[in-house]
Parts: C-alpha cells; structure tokens; sequence
C-alpha cells in the first residue's frame, strides 16, 4: 500500500491538512503504507490517478483518490479494526464535519498561512504556487495575508462550537480520536507546519484538543519536521 503525500523542499516536510487526514486515518487502522513524498509540479507521476491532487491510496490495483474517500475504502477493507466513524450513523454526521471545515475552517485558515507555505516549497513550485494562489485570490499572496492579525479575533470566534463541544469532551469522537477529528485537526496541523502565527491560544480547549491530538498514535503528528 502507497500514499502520496504533499511534500515541500524537505521532502519529511509534509504540510497538506488532507493528506494528514489519510495518514491519521491509516495510523487509527493500524494499516502500514509506504509514504511517497510528491510535489505541486509533479503531475506526471500521478497521472495514472486521472487527476492532478493528492492524496492517493494505491492498494494493488485500487487507486482511491480524496482523503475521505480513502477514509471509506479503510473502513470498508479493515472492518475488524477500530471504526474510524464510530458506526455507519456517525459516518453520515461525519459528513456535516469535512463540509464545514472545507467550506468555513480552511478557506478562513489559508488567509493566515499562504504567503508563509512558500519559503517551504521546493524551487520549482514556487511559480506555479504563486501564480495559480495569487490568480485565486485576485492579490498576492504576501496581501492575502497582510491583515491576519486583525482578522484573528472573528477567526477565534468562529470555532466557538468546537471550543465548547471540546469543553466537556477529550475529542469530537468522545473519549477517543475518530476520523472528525482527523478532518478538523488536518487544518491546525497545516498551520502548525507552515507558520508562526498560531491562531489558538494556550488555555483555550481547541488549542489542549491540539496537542491531545499531536499525540496521538505515538506522536505521528508532533514528530513531523515543523515549520523551522
């Protein structure tokens, strides 16, 4: 089994929140796979996924493109192991979670870290990193940025639900980590990769979820290169 996974100059720097989410996801199934280390301009040795994103899951002759779709497959290959949902009702509400941190969480997060992701990158994903975020957002990415500090406060208020779910409980699982968690906390650790500029504040219950979760699955995510 393979998973490519986004990586910057340093090919142990992983920073992609989707791709953590495949690799907590195999890490919470107990499933070992070759991580192979893929970059903005390799298209070509993907190509045979019929697209141009990672991650990829290669299993034999299974190719599962998307992060929660590579979820599914663990879950329906690995049913004897721990569910990564908690049950077939929770995948559906496990469905509510990806939505809104793809919509909401991370469109507000990579208006803080953007301008950072570049001095991570190797030399020839620079421009074509540049071009294509600067085109998305009609400004360069140093300008995207630019406000973070100011925006901060509204952004803080916005994962109010998470800070009182996470008030009364360890994860948005339970007791233990489930794929929710993966999903949310693959935004945090983006950040955490990239940047300085940390949004969550020591005391607050998201930020000690954060580093409940860093340690998870003996410290798979805390052990990863940082931002430096």
């Amino acid at each position: 089994m393979q998973l490519y996974d986004l990586a910057g100059r340093d090919p142990e720097h992983r920073f992609s929140p989707y791709c953590w989410r495949s690799r907590l996801a195999l890490a919470h199934k107990g499933v070992e796979a070759e991580i192979i280390p893929w970059r903005f301009t390799d298209k070509p040795a993907i190509v045979f996924s019929g697209q141009g994103k990672v991650p990829i899951l290669v299993d034999d002759k299974n190719i599962i493109i998307d992060s929660t779709r590579i979820a599914d497959y663990l879950e329906a290959k690995y049913p004897d192991r721990p569910s990564l949902f908690g049950g077939p009702e929770a995948r559906a509400l496990t469905g509510f979670i990806v939505t809104w941190t793809d919509l909401v969480l991370l469109p507000a997060l990579v208006r803080c870290y953007v301008s950072d992701i570049v001095r991570h990158l190797d030399e020839r994903d620079r421009g074509y990193f540049r071009e294509t975020r600067e085109a998305r957002f009609g400004m360069t990415l140093e300008a995207t940025t630019s406000d973070r500090d100011t925006k901060l406060p509204a952004l803080r208020q916005m994962l109010a639900p998470l800070r009182q779910i996470l008030g009364q409980q360890a994860y948005l699982g339970g007791a233990e980590p489930l794929y929710a968690d993966y999903v949310v906390f693959g935004g945090f650790q983006w950040g955490r990769m990239v940047s300085r500029f940390d949004i969550l504040e020591e005391g607050d219950p998201v930020w000690a979820w954060r580093e409940r979760m860093l340690d998870t699955h003996d410290g798979l995510a805390r052990r990863a290169p940082c931002c430096g």
